[in-house]
């Protein structure tokens, strides 16, 4: 390690008791001037140069080598911008009584305090970027409390989602639709998968509120009616493996309202899994290949919601806390049509408006969704900054 790298990490410990860290601003930003903060990021150098300077490796040092590097490659462009600055103090002594030189040194230190600005903003993103990953979930949107107008929502929060799906480039299916007399629906299910679905996505679970006047009701008063989301990890065939032994399927023609055929082919799937009676059904494409597929993707996420009910029940009460009851008060958003805003209720959200923009699933709620992850990894940042001064400080004291 070169003597401006350890100059610099000793910089880093410059102050006496670790100070508790302390509430920051609505925007989450991280207070780099914090000791504790410093004394952290001290220690992400450190141990990335013991990971780096490692002859083998474990998939767990490497996979943490590859998360901590973004960090050390802009503190390290911070060490340089440091040095430099120490290196025109060092000049200014020499040379302090040629006023063109400190002129000169003086405009340099300010392109080098310029760039260290530009480097702590570099720094905060990467700290703060949520960690996206190549997946897919099983969203379920399901009427609440509200009768013909939460089916009604239910439906446009379900196109809502595959719309979002075709904007964001995602692979997305519909598994399974229950529709209403009104051209609304009970229950649905979409099959979605792509880069950042399972990180985005899982924002949307929970219970969504609606405001507004009936379409039924003209000229009637504002109706409250609710619909619950939940979000589940699709299953791979390595996660649920099914023998074609435990499997009975039937096709059949897919119809519609009232019974109707919309085509003339055994297209519909409908299949049962003998060992624990759960049974799918796909019948939303034309190709009964396509539906197949769909039904046994359902199917496996379904059977290792189950598997994993029965080691722990943690599926079971994750689903609890996505939607709730479906209370009116238990609520993540509310889409108010009279006021055009949607609200988000938890921390890192706001008040969006032009809500028929919001409900076409472009922009805004990729906006919103983004700042809601942000706020969560601000979060899970700061809470690993305080574990690790807390084992820093047993560390310390018992050397003492």
């Amino acid at each position: 390690m070169s003597i401006p790298r350890l100059t610099f990490l000793r910089s880093f410990c410059k102050f006496g008791n670790l100070k508790l860290l302390r509430r920051y601003s609505s925007q989450n930003l991280i207070n780099l001037s914090d000791p504790a903060i410093q004394t952290y990021l001290k220690h992400l150098i450190i141990e990335h140069d013991n990971l780096h300077t490692k002859s083998r490796k474990s998939i767990e040092e490497t996979k943490r080598l590859h998360e901590i590097k973004p960090i050390v490659n802009v503190l390290e462009q911070r060490i340089a911008l440091f040095d430099s600055i120490e290196s025109l103090k060092e000049l200014n002594k020499r040379d302090g009584k040629d006023e063109e030189i400190k002129k000169m040194i003086k405009e340099e230190a300010q392109i080098y305090l310029s760039r260290i600005k530009e480097v702590d903003s570099d720094l905060q993103s990467i700290l703060l970027e949520p960690n996206l990953s190549e997946g897919g979930v099983m969203i379920e949107v399901t009427a609440g409390a509200g009768g013909q107008e939460a089916m009604l929502f239910a439906k446009e929060l379900f196109d809502l989602y595959q719309e979002y799906s075709k904007y964001k480039n995602w692979q997305v299916d519909i598994a399974s639709v229950e529709k209403s007399d009104i051209g609304g629906i009970r229950k649905g299910s979409l099959l979605v998968h792509g880069l950042g679905v399972p990180e985005l996505m899982r924002i949307e679970a929970g219970v969504h509120r609606v405001q507004r006047i009936p379409v039924t009701e003209k000229g009637g008063r504002i109706h409250t009616s609710t619909v619950s989301v939940a979000v589940l990890p699709l299953a791979t065939e390595v996660q649920v493996e099914i023998p074609d032994k435990d499997l009975s399927i039937e096709t059949k023609r897919a119809s519609g309202a009232g019974g109707q055929h919309v085509n003339t082919t055994d297209s519909a799937v409908r299949i049962t899994h003998i060992p624990t009676g759960t049974v799918v059904e796909c019948q939303e494409g034309r190709s009964q290949i396509k539906n197949r597929q769909i039904a046994l993707q359902k199917l496996r996420s379904l059977l290792l919601q189950k598997q994993e009910e029965e080691q722990s029940s943690k599926i079971n009460k994750e689903r609890k806390s996505q939607i709730g009851s479906s209370n009116r008060n238990e609520k993540i958003r509310t889409y108010n049509y009279p006021q055009d805003r949607v609200t988000e209720h938890r921390e890192g959200g706001g008040t969006t408006h032009s809500l028929k923009t919001f409900m076409e699933g472009g922009e805004q709620l990729e906006t919103l969704q983004e700042s809601l992850l942000r706020h969560q990894r601000y979060q899970a940042v700061m809470a690993e900054i305080s574990d690790f001064i807390a084992r820093y400080k047993a560390e310390t004291s018992g050397q003492n």
